[in-house]
């Protein structure tokens, strides 16, 4: 069935009420160069895990987010502002996270607006994803959880193991590889402590993903990961941190992400980084491998990202279908003997 990208400026024509239709938002908080790829990823990925359901997405953005003029003004042609999402009925939402420029996320510029969401995802959807920076927000405001810097970047493709059953991972046989791209952690003991249940974890990356109930209203999954990633997002985001490095813009020559390159194209890379710290000079990253070292790359995260996802939509469903009954029950009971 196909996945709907709902962009109209005006109320839709038709209300997707059937219990096989569900209605999700995006909130795309992504920087301007990833901004559009990220929307991609996730439309490709909803579309794969729906399978026969019908799913409507609309797009939102947080005006907060730092833009340059050009990307806010190809947003607002089709996203809508967080202010309308608060007042559009959703079943599901999934926020992304961004690239961290405060060493305190609070001290975010869209943190108020992040804060808000938090709070209304909690009482208005079934469920809501978090994505990396977005759930180390969730956590933060919800509990109070403050995420750990690391000592360097963790990048790469890492094994994570279930931790528990659960039926977001049904399918999976217990082990998912999963894309990881962050600066900072958050300590699962933590994580435990505030009632929060790891699904999966990995020794070398910590905790991968992560739920938590908020009452009776909706259920909160947490990705560290990246599950949406293209095969080649890893190997882009290097790209841009060797170019910072060729331009003076960080001191030290960023790691290569871990068990992500064959051996063959692990040679370019280093063969590259020698190069790259002995000339050291910003026109030469135009130099860097990136076409052939893109065709080297396997995605091999594909096939367990939509495994979690259809199983997010079946959880969605059953909600729906639960409230449905519900509320037929209460009218039953409003009707005379």
């Amino acid at each position: 069935m196909p996945l709907l990208l709902d962009t109209a400026r005006a109320p839709a024509r038709v209300d997707l009420q059937g219990l096989n239709c569900l209605t999700v938002g995006l909130v795309n908080n992504m920087p301007d160069a990833a901004c559009e790829a990220t929307e991609r990823q996730f439309l490709d990925l909803l579309r794969a895990a729906a399978g026969t359901t019908i799913v409507r997405l609309k797009l939102f953005a947080i005006a907060d987010v730092p833009r340059a003029d050009e990307t806010r003004r190809a947003l607002a042609a089709r996203y809508r502002d967080l202010t309308e999402l608060l007042d559009t009925p959703l079943d599901g939402l999934i926020v992304t996270g961004t690239e961290p420029r405060a060493p305190n996320l609070s001290d975010e510029p869209y943190w108020a607006a992040l804060s808000r969401l938090i709070d209304w995802s909690r009482d208005n959807t079934s469920s809501t994803i978090w994505s990396c920076l977005a759930a180390h927000a969730a956590v933060l405001h919800a509990d109070g959880i403050v995420r750990q810097p690391l000592e360097a970047k963790l990048s790469g493709v890492f094994a994570c193991e279930a931790a528990i059953d659960h039926p977001l991972l049904a399918g999976s046989g217990g082990r998912l590889k999963i894309p990881h791209s962050r600066l900072n952690d958050l300590p699962e003991s933590a994580l435990r402590s505030a009632g929060y249940r790891v699904l999966s974890r990995s020794d070398a990356a910590g905790v991968d993903l992560f739920v938590k109930e908020q009452g009776e209203t909706s259920m909160f999954v947490l990705f560290q990961g990246h599950p949406e990633y293209d095969a080649d997002s890893l190997l882009r985001e290097y790209r841009r941190d060797v170019g910072r490095f060729l331009r003076g813009e960080r001191t030290s020559y960023p790691q290569a992400p871990q068990h992500y390159f064959s051996s063959a194209a692990m040679l370019l890379v280093d063969d590259f980084r020698v190069r790259a710290i002995n000339e050291r000079r910003g026109d030469l990253v135009g130099d860097f491998p990136i076409e052939t070292l893109a065709n080297d790359i396997e995605n091999t995260w594909r096939d367990a990202a939509v495994g979690v996802y259809r199983n997010w939509i079946n959880y969605l469903k059953d909600r729906k279908r639960d409230r449905k009954s519900l509320a037929l029950m209460e009218d039953d009971r409003r009707v005379p003997a």
